[in-house]
């Protein structure tokens, strides 16, 4: 049977929270399902919206978890029991208020460093050793409350460097998929407005918040 690998976007279902800097999991992974031919299926599986198809060769299940941020850990159980996808084959998409607007770090494990949907994957799991992309967001601007800051939608000025960010997120999940995570990070970590120009990117062959609700950080 073929390895099926598991790329789980984090963010918040709903209209209301498209283009807030809380889903930009989400769109990391819309981006690949788009660039990739992949189509999202009407119904739900395990409370995630789910594509399957084939990136790089390999088969992969792109998801976004259905249930608000705080529990996104139990998407992300379910299809990974059902379809038999060990956590080496995880990989979560996610926002980081710490990380400069742009900035990708890639990490083969860790802890959830405050983020509350990861948080729920780890406890859900019971590890913290699979794989992850942070997704600077960067921190709120004055005095702002992070609470605030991390639904607020990206302003036009950001359009450029978010676009550039998802793109590179694209390829990272590419070389992962076909190069291994290693090579992901010896690439693609680092801010997008400062590329390393020695790097040549490794090219594939082929907060207090109710449960119900969405999290704010």
């Amino acid at each position: 049977m073929t390895e099926r690998y598991l790329i789980v976007g984090l963010g918040n279902p709903g209209k209301e929270y498209d283009n807030t800097r809380h889903n930009v999991g989400f769109r990391c992974v819309d981006a690949l399902a788009q660039a990739h031919h992949i189509a999202f299926e009407p119904k739900k599986r395990s409370h995630a919206k789910i594509a399957d198809g084939t990136i790089a060769g390999r088969r992969v299940l792109l998801a976004k978890p259905q249930t608000y941020m705080n529990l996104s850990g139990s998407a992300a159980q379910g299809l990974m029991a059902f379809y038999k996808i060990p956590p080496s084959r995880l990989l979560v998409i996610f926002d980081d208020l710490d990380l400069p607007f742009g900035t990708l770090r890639i990490r083969h494990k860790g802890g959830a460093g405050g983020h509350r949907g990861l948080t729920d994957i780890i406890q859900r799991l019971g590890t913290q050793d699979f794989p992850r992309i942070r997704f600077g967001i960067g921190r709120p601007p004055n005095r702002m409350d992070p609470a605030a800051y991390v639904l607020r939608p990206f302003d036009g000025e950001e359009t450029a460097t978010l676009q550039l960010a998802i793109a590179r997120v694209n390829e990272a999940v590419e070389t992962w998929l076909v190069s291994g995570l290693d090579a992901a990070m010896n690439h693609f970590n680092g801010s997008v407005n400062e590329p390393d120009q020695n790097d040549t990117p490794a090219k594939p062959h082929a907060s207090p918040t109710p449960s119900t609700g969405p999290s704010l950080q």
